[in-house]
């Protein structure tokens, strides 16, 4: 579990499945992963996530507000593992995070971000920590920029699973002790 001043991010529960697709499967939500998926593919990709953070490994976390329990999202860690990345950047370690559309522009995700970051850098001892999204991607390119993330537009990459508008897929690194981590 991580927590921060107004979330707690645990590992994900059974009943937080139905709210995965039903809150995070919206247009809206996926507008820029691909668009939604069908209800099993969410349900392999859940069990695959689950089973990754229950063996110790890198994986999703479920981002919940302190004071009620309300889930509102997943932010956590993976490998970056898409065939078209570069070399270069194929198996390290990436952020990512996803949120429920009632919950944008409350800086939930910039602090589960800073949580997941601190983890990562302090916590798992990684000397760098890589994010991807897309120029169509505002926020998120917005967000990256403000947690300190460096764009490293050598290694952006066509990702043949994502739309043309949603390509090419943009890199940025944080490197430990370079983060500004602000708000």
């Amino acid at each position: 579990m991580i927590e921060s001043d107004r979330l707690v991010l645990r590992m994900p529960e059974a009943a937080d499945l139905a709210w995965q697709i039903a809150e995070l499967n919206s247009p809206a939500v996926m507008r820029h992963l691909g668009g939604p998926r069908d209800d099993s593919a969410i349900l392999a990709s859940f069990e695959r996530n689950r089973a990754a953070l229950i063996r110790g490994d890198l994986g999703f976390w479920t981002v919940t507000l302190r004071d009620s329990g309300q889930p509102i999202g997943k932010c956590g860690l993976c490998p970056i593992d898409p065939p078209a990345a570069p070399a270069e950047i194929r198996g390290s370690v990436q952020i990512g995070w996803t949120l429920a559309e009632p919950f944008w522009g409350h800086g939930y995700a910039g602090e589960a971000a800073r949580a997941v970051l601190d983890h990562g850098f302090g916590g798992l001892d990684l000397p760098v920590i890589w994010s991807q999204t897309s120029d169509s991607n505002v926020a998120s390119t917005r967000m990256m920029a403000r947690l300190g993330f460096a764009r490293c537009a050598a290694l952006d990459y066509v990702d043949p699973d994502y739309p043309a508008a949603d390509n090419p897929t943009t890199v940025y690194r944080l490197a430990r002790g370079a983060e500004s981590l602000k708000a």
